[in-house]
């Protein structure tokens, strides 16, 4: 739990710098610096652990895949993400894309056959009516938006994502948990540096000059990045992903006084009520998922 909740207060930091460099960066720019940073931060904690003493699991052929697929998922729904903050605020685009809780619970029931209880499905759906009670009720499905339709798929490439790296730390064997997460963390970030920068070389050549020559803020989206992704990374080699990321919703509390603090948006009566139900989502699939 403590993992967790280290994870989401890194995340809601990282998302708020990826939203300030928006005055900076393109919307791929933006997601790019996180993985461009956040490799080589990576690997310096792979070495570490290597120079203390441990041993370093030997990623099998199952492995790759499954790294690959959750870092590509992770790309395409970082894009997604900073542009429903563009379309709706970064308070409501966060909230859309909170629709990974079922998704990633879906997905682990059909990828990694790992189902919650009964009260931990009914929970989850408690979660679920918080968001979309903050997304404003039935609207968000009867008149989906631009904000929401980016929001609903970075949900899906979240979700995705972290089945991928639940299967993957999964795959390395019996080595201690964050020694695993951090080992996939910096392949994952390697392979997205590659990937992306070779998008963004072909399509945006510019936004790679920005990346470094923007550092001071750019990289502190890199190091945030990597807090985050490791704590998350590590809870998945603990628990089930499905309670993972419904624990992680704890993030839309972070997000509102973020939001509402330093970004200076304000919100509804409504909104905070939904924040309360996703909230009570949380704490049912802890207690009884």
């Amino acid at each position: 739990m403590i993992v967790t909740v280290a994870a989401a207060i890194f995340q809601t930091w990282r998302t708020a710098m990826q939203q300030r460099l928006r005055a900076l960066l393109s919307v791929s720019g933006s997601g790019f610096v996180r993985y461009v940073w956040g490799a080589p931060i990576a690997f310096s904690a792979v070495a570490v652990i290597a120079i203390s003493g441990h041993h370093l699991p030997m990623p099998s052929a199952r492995f790759w895949p499954l790294i690959a697929g959750g870092g590509v998922a992770q790309i395409v729904a970082t894009i997604f993400l900073i542009s429903a903050f563009d379309a709706s605020g970064f308070a409501v685009g966060t909230v859309y894309s909170k629709t990974e809780v079922v998704q990633v619970a879906v997905f682990s029931a059909v990828l990694l056959d790992e189902t919650l209880r009964p009260f931990g499905w009914l929970a989850t759906v408690l979660c679920l009516s918080g968001i979309v009670l903050l997304a404003g009720g039935r609207t968000v499905f009867r008149h989906p938006d631009r904000a929401a339709l980016f929001g609903l798929l970075a949900g899906t490439g979240f979700g995705l994502a972290a089945v991928g790296i639940r299967a993957a730390t999964q795959s390395l064997g019996d080595a201690p948990a964050f020694v695993r997460a951090i080992v996939a963390l910096a392949v994952m970030n390697t392979m997205q540096t590659v990937i992306h920068g070779g998008y963004l070389a072909v399509r945006e050549r510019e936004q790679i000059r920005l990346a470094f020559h923007h550092w001071r803020s750019s990289s502190v989206v890199g190091v945030l990045s990597v807090c985050g992704s490791a704590c998350f990374a590590w809870a998945f080699a603990l628990q089930n992903a499905a309670k993972v990321r419904t624990f992680g919703q704890v993030e839309l509390l972070f997000t509102f006084s973020v939001a509402h603090w330093w970004l200076h948006e304000r919100n509804t009566r409504r909104e905070y009520a939904g924040a309360a139900l996703v909230l009570a989502g949380v704490l049912g699939v802890m207690i009884a998922g």
